[in-house]
């Protein structure tokens, strides 16, 4: 179970608080930004921002001033003099807004991956459209695995991340039907040499990493995957990101606005 600290709706004219409702399998859209130190920063905030708003304009649900409004309700709920190791939800469909903090779970190194049939509706968007994927991920403990999704032989991204494939020192991301999240987005402004290509089940061993980047899991290296069988080969590429990641993290400026 996720340990949240507090969750909260509201209606988007008026902000006034109403009866919590996380919003998903609505007509929306949603976005979970990492929240760390004291005090607190948000990582990649702008970024955040910028992909919420024009998923909300695409879906053409009202976005009038939502930087505005996520400001004011994080400086409402966060405590600058509190250490912050946490994952903050936010969620929108045409009538609420709703927000979320939760402890960000620390992954580990034995980590694994399973694979499910299935690609989300609309998948370039971060929609509400979850229901299948929750499904599969309260079955699991999120320290420890994810599920990776497939369809039609190819795998796109994970229940919670964007996943990337090392071959000889070279980093493969899927070509489309997935979500880039800016955590991906950060890594190839970073490196520019992510390169784009269709990442089959069936040509999984000429692999040697396979990594996992997102607010939620940072960066995360994938051990072992049972069926098919695959065994991590290096931790090198995995290492590299996490030192660029821990850089961003350290260098990210308190914002407030």
């Amino acid at each position: 179970m996720a340990n949240i600290l507090f969750k909260k709706s509201y209606l988007h004219k008026t902000l006034k608080e109403t009866e919590y409702r996380s919003l998903w399998h609505s007509h929306g859209i949603f976005t979970t930004m990492r929240v760390v130190g004291k005090p607190f920063k948000i990582l990649f905030f702008k970024e955040h921002i910028k992909n919420f708003n024009k998923s909300l304009k695409d879906y053409k649900i009202n976005n009038k001033n939502t930087k505005k409004t996520v400001l004011r309700l994080i400086k409402s709920h966060l405590n600058k003099k509190k250490k912050y190791n946490h994952l903050l939800r936010i969620a929108s469909n045409n009538k609420i807004i709703s927000i979320s903090l939760r402890k960000k779970v620390k992954t580990k190194l034995n980590f694994k991956i399973k694979f499910v049939n299935y690609a989300r509706i609309k998948p370039e968007y971060k929609n509400l459209k979850y229901k299948k994927i929750l499904n599969f991920l309260k079955k699991i403990d999120m320290q420890n695995s994810d599920i990776a999704l497939k369809y039609n032989n190819k795998i796109l991204e994970t229940g919670t991340s964007n996943i990337l494939f090392v071959k000889k020192k070279i980093i493969y991301s899927p070509i489309n039907k997935f979500y880039k999240g800016t955590t991906l987005s950060f890594f190839e402004k970073k490196l520019k040499k992510i390169k784009k290509k269709d990442i089959f089940i069936s040509s999984l061993n000429a692999y040697e990493e396979i990594i996992l980047v997102g607010s939620g899991k940072g960066v995360t290296s994938v051990k072992y995957i049972e069926k098919p069988y695959w065994r991590r080969k290096s931790l090198r590429t995995y290492r590299l990101l996490l030192k660029i990641y821990k850089q961003a993290v350290t260098k990210c400026p308190p914002y407030y606005g």
